[in-house]
């Protein structure tokens, strides 16, 4: 049984503050090559993940949170607890070709869910990284995504 999330986790104004605060943090981690503001948020890495969008074909970019496992990336889909999936990871489920910036540094990868092995592996570290997401996780009935992207 999940925890009460905010009463605006699920409304559409959550999603327009996510959108604008996502686009200015692109703005600033492309502008300082993704050093200082915009390359870290609560003293965590962020990389900017492109997604290919699965109506319009346009590049997506967001900002997200993320580990590194060798060649590969881990991030988690949790858009914050919220009941439905982020917008990045329906667009990664239907097209895996991703690109991720890791301050200057641009990788050409391929997402995919990650196995439960993989899930009980990375899911602990995630938290360990971002203690919130076990908040998020308990926000909803979901189960919050797990993302490998490899090479």
């Amino acid at each position: 049984m999940p925890k009460s999330p905010p009463r605006f986790l699920n409304s559409p104004f959550f999603d327009v503050v996510i959108k604008w605060m996502s686009r200015l943090n692109t703005w600033m981690y492309r502008r300082n090559g993704g050093e200082g503001w915009g390359g870290t948020f609560q003293k965590i890495p962020v990389a900017l993940l492109t997604t290919t969008g699965r109506k319009t074909g346009q590049p997506r970019v967001s900002p997200l949170y993320f580990l590194r496992d060798g060649d590969r990336v881990i991030v988690a889909a949790s858009k914050g607890g919220a009941a439905k999936n982020p917008m990045w990871y329906l667009n990664a489920t239907a097209n895996p070709k991703v690109q991720v910036q890791i301050k200057k540094e641009v990788l050409d990868l391929t997402a995919r869910d990650a196995t439960d092995e993989e899930r009980a592996r990375y899911w602990p570290k995630l938290v360990d990284m971002y203690p919130t997401y076990e908040d998020y996780q308990s926000w909803t009935d979901r189960t919050i995504p797990v993302v490998v992207c490899e090479p």
